[in-house]
């Protein structure tokens, strides 16, 4: 496979130019335009940042991107999935007022705001997934898939259970929905935290397999029975319904390159990284600690997983900031190699989700980097 093209702009701005309109000539440089727009509806996939993180993308740069679809003649929304974990984004409603608290609404970004998955995140596609060894059909929320044409706007980070959050990251865990989130995370099935139950029966009633009962005024979730599909972690009022978040890392990394494949397999996609603000963990966080490596530029490509691959490059090519939490664990074991995403959590692997998208024929991590 020959090099994907990777475009690549510095942060630097004069009296003539500022980042949103180098963010413009990036995007534009690296052949959006050869994407028909045309009446087309566009998923802009992004993290709106759990409340009380402020690393995510200020939402100044998803206005960029809407100005220009809008320019092409498409029609842009921006989307995200619910969450699995309890937080300011597990249901549509909540996820929508943790966007608009967080600077996102129709007013400063120009266009709406669609949470793909549904209400209770339940509303997801199943897609075959060509290739696929650890998931056979992915759970996708339905907007996504309703898209024409799908562009991912990634804030570029670390991650505790990935080892870096990126392109792959944002198409593959982001677009999961509910129930694809558990699939990805889990090796096991749900169970239910019965001090949380409230008895109400909502699990029972969304199961069609009878796995999920109500007994003295508790759930319980039959694992011979259970298939595995989440809805019942959805529709509980009392988060009890739990995933197992058992998975292993790098498997979780392969589940997350499969879901990807489904999210962009056989239509026009596209993909913007902005490698600032590298905070050390994933913005579902509700803080954020201090950037583990200063800020380095904007980047474009039409192979998300080059384009995670450069951007990978680019940071561990960076000095660690002094005082991060990477350089106390690169003081702590004496350690002077440069890949900063394992020193940070030595527990994960992030080349184990970019091998295995090269070998199911999403991209490749090879590439030739071009400065705009």
């Amino acid at each position: 496979m020959e090099k994907s093209k990777v475009y690549f702009t510095n942060l630097r701005t004069d009296g003539n130019h500022n980042l949103q309109q180098k963010l413009t000539r990036l995007i534009k440089k690296a052949g959006i335009a050869n994407i028909d727009f045309e009446n087309k509806y566009v998923a802009i996939k992004i993290h709106f940042g759990e409340p009380g993180n402020l690393a995510y993308l200020r939402p100044n740069y998803a206005k960029t991107v809407v100005d220009i679809v809008k320019e092409l003649g498409g029609k842009p929304f921006l989307t995200d999935c619910n969450t699995l974990y309890v937080g300011g984004r597990k249901n549509a409603l909540d996820h929508i007022e943790s966007a608009y608290v967080n600077g996102f609404s129709p007013f400063s970004t120009g266009c709406h705001i669609l949470i793909a998955d549904g209400l209770k995140g339940t509303d997801d596609v199943q897609v075959p997934v060509s290739g696929g060894e650890y998931v056979k059909e992915a759970k996708i929320g339905r907007a996504v898939m309703d898209a024409d044409i799908v562009i991912s706007l990634n804030h570029f980070k670390g991650h505790e259970a990935t080892g870096f959050g990126g392109a792959l990251k944002n198409l593959g865990m982001g677009c999961g929905s509910r129930a694809g989130k558990m699939e990805m995370h889990s090796a096991g099935k749900p169970s239910v935290n019965t001090d949380a139950c409230i008895g109400c029966g909502a699990c029972s009633r969304i199961c069609a397999h009878g796995a999920a009962v109500v007994t003295d005024k508790k759930a319980s979730i039959d694992h011979n029975k259970c298939v595995g599909c989440g809805r019942c972690i959805g529709v509980c009022p009392k988060d009890a319904v739990e995933a197992a978040s058992d998975e292993a890392n790098d498997i979780l990394n392969c589940k997350i390159a499969e879901y990807s494949k489904a999210v962009i397999d056989g239509r026009p996609n596209f993909h913007i990284s902005l490698v600032v603000d590298v905070s050390p963990n994933c913005d579902c966080h509700a803080e954020n600690d201090l950037p583990i490596v200063p800020d380095v530029g904007m980047f474009a490509s039409f192979d998300p997983v080059a384009l995670d691959v450069a951007c990978a490059d680019a940071v561990n090519a960076q000095p660690v900031i002094h005082g991060s939490i990477l350089d106390e664990a690169r003081q702590k074991h004496d350690h002077t190699g440069h890949d900063h995403f394992h020193m940070n959590h030595p527990d994960t692997n992030w080349k184990s989700c970019i091998e295995h998208a090269k070998k199911i024929g999403i991209g490749t991590d090879e590439y030739e980097l071009i400065e705009v």
